[in-house]
């Protein structure tokens, strides 16, 4: 890779910042495509578990970037190359957003009643909801073997509502799911 890759990856976490309604997860889908798929800089394997990785891991579902960016690093020249792109995927993805939320909010909450405020917060909502379902779904098919295993899709659905019910904590799904997953019971 070169300065011009380096700089092209910058430009599009920035532009993908601004789009990062909902927050990061719901750009897993244009992220995969951009990463895996056109620039071929990551598989689709390293692209999951980073993803993956991060949302196990406490802390802000934001993680995942740096891990891409670690992994493309790794990719690119190894321990040299991956902590400054982990750093530089952080601020490209950061920057934008963080800096836009900052004022948007001061204006928001100044002008609440406006009715084009209320429209917009409730035309976002879908929005949010269809790119997290694209996210979830990427990441539920991306290992073709999984599409056929009904034990998983079984897990996926009775998660699923459990979680709009919201009477189990998520903790225990996740305890439960990986559970499940080293048991061998879910692949």
């Amino acid at each position: 890779m070169n300065w011009g890759d380096w700089i092209d990856l910058v430009k599009h976490l920035l532009a993908y910042s601004v789009a990062s309604i909902g927050g990061p997860l719901g750009l897993v889908s244009e992220l995969h495509r951009y990463l895996v798929t056109q620039q071929q800089w990551l598989t689709d394997s390293q692209f999951n578990a980073s993803v993956v990785l991060a949302q196990a891991a406490p802390g802000p579902n934001v993680l995942f970037i740096a891990l891409l960016g670690w992994n493309i690093g790794m990719n690119a020249g190894g321990y040299l190359y991956a902590p400054g792109i982990a750093l530089l995927s952080l601020i490209g993805i950061l920057l934008p957003s963080c800096s836009m939320m900052f004022f948007a909010t001061k204006w928001l909450s100044r002008n609440q009643e406006l009715r084009a405020v209320k429209a917009f917060k409730q035309g976002m909502s879908p929005t949010v909801i269809a790119m997290l379902i694209a996210s979830g779904w990427l990441l539920a098919t991306a290992n073709t073997a999984t599409l056929s295993d009904w034990r998983l899709w079984a897990t996926t659905g009775v998660t699923a509502i459990l979680i709009i019910d919201g009477r189990v904590n998520m903790f225990w799904l996740l305890a439960i799911g990986g559970t499940l997953g080293a048991l061998g019971l879910v692949a």
